[in-house]
Order: structure tokens, then C-alpha cells, then sequence
């Protein structure tokens, strides 16, 4: 333990950042199963990004300006005089590998699953931490076919559902190519311009200032009410897409609504980042669940929800996203590859799993509980529990506890069927008492039977 210094501990983790401690743990251990099992359906395989990147991959990556390289990398200096950061997201480092390992090799499109902390410096808030944890799934290569779009969203929504979060909708939206978002890009830079004029005063965020010169898409991207107030008369991309993007995106809501997976159309949901184009996407849960509108609107013959004001985010709490990216593997050095991915907050997760009540147990039910009385019987029972592990007997114990007493509620609570009861007599005379914790009979056999004994009774 730390000690205290001056009435606060003398080390603490760092701020925004949190340990996982053990009764938190049969929920990450939920969580990675059920990534894994809803990976492999799909053919997704596992890829582990290194922590540390190049500073530079995110630079070029998510865009020099954005949010994250300018304010949120947590950057270091190697002795050797390397530039690089703790990984703020997953996407680029999945390029990087793609690229440096040639993974493309491996066949397209590349399906590619992954899980893992990422660090971002940014105030901490409920589900939002400097060092947060990801997953995420990401198909790279084969074309631009939009049915690769909705098998990300696919997985992705079957995720969160296998643990038992209900009422999930997703928000879509297209933000075009590198032919018609130029387009797109001026009218809302000209509507902004517009309206700043017409205030003649301040009417922006200290950001969108910003933004408004050098990346006028993401003035759409800002959450403060302001900001928020102006987007409601901004342009509509729907209305300026080129015919092919035009196409793709309706194939991509035709392919979800097949799927029956409730979505919105947001059309002004534009995403943080740089290397997205086309589709762009979000996933929610609809945490007021008296709500008798999403009710009725799950039961619509195509899955679809309609389209809602922009304060839906008051009821609805954000659990990741994601979207198309073309153009970021030719960016990053390598060959042009089309590419859609998506990621999900898991420490946001856990916290609606938590304020939801959700229950979600360990499968680990031990079958026997072992019961030691007397030092020579505890020497003796490491060597017995290594016995029934090694023939796939689950087992559990209490050595730390010496009362009988309180290891008989333990193995009650535990709700094993068989209790082994190892005492001194039976320590010296090489035999154990087998109970049956249901009806309390209970036999001695010896010790070099035991272990097909318990085995018998299990079957």
C-alpha cells in the first residue's frame, strides 16, 4: 500500500486514469469473450498494435489540427531523440501495420479485430478517461462494396448487444469523397461566414474560430450550445453528393435496414477525424427506456428511426463509432486500399452496464470446494487441488481460512455440489470426506480414489 503523507496517499494513479480492480474483473473477462466470440462469427482476426507510435503517424493521419494531435497526445522524447505518443485511437496504427507487415498478403479484404488502452489528454469525465479502452473491428482492402460498411456496423451492434444493452440505435450519416465534400466544404464555410457577419459580434466557440479557417466540416462536429444553435440551418451533404456516393450510401442503409438494425439519419454527424470520407457512423443507447416513441419506431416495417432533434444526445449516451476510410492507407505510404472500420468505449460500456443493473456473472462455477482442518492438511492440499485441476475438475478453496466454519459458508455461497473436508485424521491415514452439499451425506474414500469419486458423482 502506499503510504499516507500528510493526510493524502504518497502515490496515486495518474489523473484520468484508473485501475481495474478484482470485482470489476468477470466484466472485462465478459467483455473480451464476447469480443471474440462475435469476432470469429465473422471472420475477423485478432491484430495488437504496439502502444507507442510515431508522433508522426497521427499527425498526418487524423489531421494536424484536429482536437486529438493538438491537444490530446500524450507525447515523449526517446533517448535517442524518437518522436513518438501513447496511441490516442486504433484505426492508424492498424494502417501502420497493414502497411509495414504487408497484410495484404494475407488476402481482400483483410478482416482485422483488436482490444486495448489508448490515451488521450483530455479533461476526465463519467466513461471518459485520459487512458480508455477500445475495441474495434476494421475490413481493409477488396473495393468500396457498402456491404463491408454494414458488416462493421454489424459487429459492431452485436457486441454491444451480447451484453445485454438493449434499445441501441445507430446514427448515420455520409460525408461524401474527395470529389463532392470540396463542394459540401464551401457551402458550409460560406454559411458560417455568413452568419458571423450577420452577428457582427462574437457568435462562435474559441474552437470553431479556429475551425472556421482551416477545417470548416468540423464546426459541424462541436457540442457546445452555441455552436450547436448555428448547425441546426447549416447545408445538408445529402443534397450535394456526387452519384457515386450518392449509390453507396444507399446501399449501406439498405443493407441495415435488411439487418433490422434501428438507425437515424443525422445529417449533420460528421465525426473528429481527418481520414474518414463516406460513411460515417455512431452507435447509442437509449437510456430513457420508457420512451414510447423508440417503442413504436422499432416496430416500422424497415427498422428505421426517424430523424429526431439534435438534443436526442441528452437521452441517448454514446458508445462508439466510426466510418469509411479510403484514402488512409495510401496516406500513411502504402498502396491505395479501401477500408471501414469502427471502435467501441469499453470503460463506457462498463459504466452503463453498471448504472443499468445489467447482471453479467462468470461462467466459472467450481464443481468442488475444498475444505482444509490443520496445518498438515493445508501443506497437503496444494497437491490435491493440482490433482482434480489437472483432470478438468473446476475447483475452488479458501486456504487463508482456517475456521471450518467459515469455509462451509464459502462453499456454500460458492454453489458447488461436492465438498471435499480434509482434516488431520484424514491427512495421516491418506483418505478424504466426500459431502454432498445438497443433502449433507457424506463417505471417506482414500485418497488415490478420490479424484475418480468426485468424478462418478459429477457425471
Amino acid at each position: 500500500m502506499a503510504k499516507k503523507h500528510k493526510g493524502k496517499l504518497m502515490f496515486q494513479s495518474p489523473k484520468g486514469m484508473h485501475d481495474i480492480l478484482p470485482h470489476d474483473g468477470p466484466l472485462w473477462d465478459k467483455i473480451r469473450k464476447e469480443l471474440r466470440e462475435v469476432a470469429e462469427s465473422y471472420n475477423f482476426m485478432r491484430i495488437e498494435p504496439t502502444l507507442l507510435e510515431p508522433e508522426a503517424l497521427f499527425q498526418r493521419s487524423l489531421g494536424a489540427t484536429s482536437d486529438v494531435v493538438e491537444k490530446q497526445m500524450f507525447a515523449l522524447k526517446t533517448k535517442g531523440g524518437d518522436a513518438l505518443v501513447l496511441r490516442p485511437e486504433g484505426t492508424a496504427s492498424i494502417a501502420r501495420a497493414y502497411i509495414e507487415h504487408g497484410l495484404s498478403q494475407m488476402g481482400s479484404p483483410l478482416k482485422l479485430y483488436y482490444m486495448g488502452p489508448m490515451f488521450r489528454y483530455e479533461q476526465p469525465q463519467a466513461g471518459r478517461f485520459r487512458q480508455f479502452h477500445q475495441a474495434g473491428f476494421e475490413i481493409l482492402g477488396g473495393d468500396d462494396d457498402p456491404i463491408y460498411d454494414a458488416q462493421v456496423i454489424l459487429a459492431c451492434y452485436r457486441m454491444i448487444e451480447s451484453l445485454k444493452i438493449k434499445d441501441i440505435i445507430v446514427k448515420i450519416n455520409t460525408i461524401g469523397c474527395k470529389n463532392c465534400r470540396p463542394i459540401y466544404r464551401k457551402k458550409i464555410l460560406d454559411y458560417y461566414k455568413g452568419k458571423v457577419a450577420a452577428s457582427k459580434g462574437k457568435l462562435l466557440c474559441r474552437d470553431c474560430e479556429k475551425r472556421l479557417s482551416v477545417n470548416p466540416l468540423r464546426l459541424l462536429d462541436c457540442k457546445t450550445p452555441d455552436c450547436e444553435e448555428i448547425k441546426k440551418d447549416a447545408p445538408v451533404i445529402l443534397n450535394g453528393l456526387c452519384s457515386y456516393c450518392k449509390a453507396h450510401f444507399k446501399g449501406v442503409l439498405e443493407y441495415i435496414e435488411e439487418l433490422k438494425i434501428p438507425y437515424v439519419l443525422d445529417n449533420y454527424l460528421v465525426r473528429g477525424l481527418d481520414y474518414y470520407n463516406r460513411t460515417v457512423f455512431e452507435f447509442f443507447a437509449d437510456v430513457s427506456l420508457e420512451s414510447e416513441r423508440h417503442k413504436k419506431a422499432q416496430k416500422t416495417e424497415k427498422g428505421q428511426l426517424e430523424a429526431e432533434p439534435m438534443d436526442v444526445r441528452a437521452t441517448h449516451v454514446a458508445l462508439g463509432g466510426g466510418g469509411r476510410y479510403d484514402y488512409l492507407v495510401e496516406m500513411l505510404g502504402g498502396k491505395e486500399t479501401r477500408a471501414v472500420g469502427g471502435a467501441l468505449g469499453l470503460d463506457r460500456i462498463i459504466e452503463l452496464i453498471k448504472q443499468s443493473g445489467i447482471v453479467l456473472t462468470s461462467k466459472f462455477k467450481p464443481k468442488v470446494f475444498l475444505i482444509h482442518i490443520g496445518d498438515l492438511a493445508k501443506k497437503k492440499s496444494l497437491a490435491l487441488l493440482e490433482e482434480l485441476r489437472k483432470d478438468g475438475v473446476d475447483v475452488s478453496e479458501s486456504l487463508g481460512k482456517e475456521s471450518l466454519k467459515a469455509q462451509l459458508r464459502l462453499a456454500d455461497k460458492s454453489a458447488a455440489p461436492l465438498a471435499l473436508i480434509f482434516g488431520q485424521k484424514e491427512a495421516l491415514e491418506n483418505s478424504i470426506i466426500i459431502r454432498d452439499l445438497q443433502t449433507g451425506a457424506q463417505e471417506t474414500v482414500p485418497l488415490h480414489k478420490f479424484v475418480a469419486e468426485v468424478k462418478r458423482r459429477l457425471k
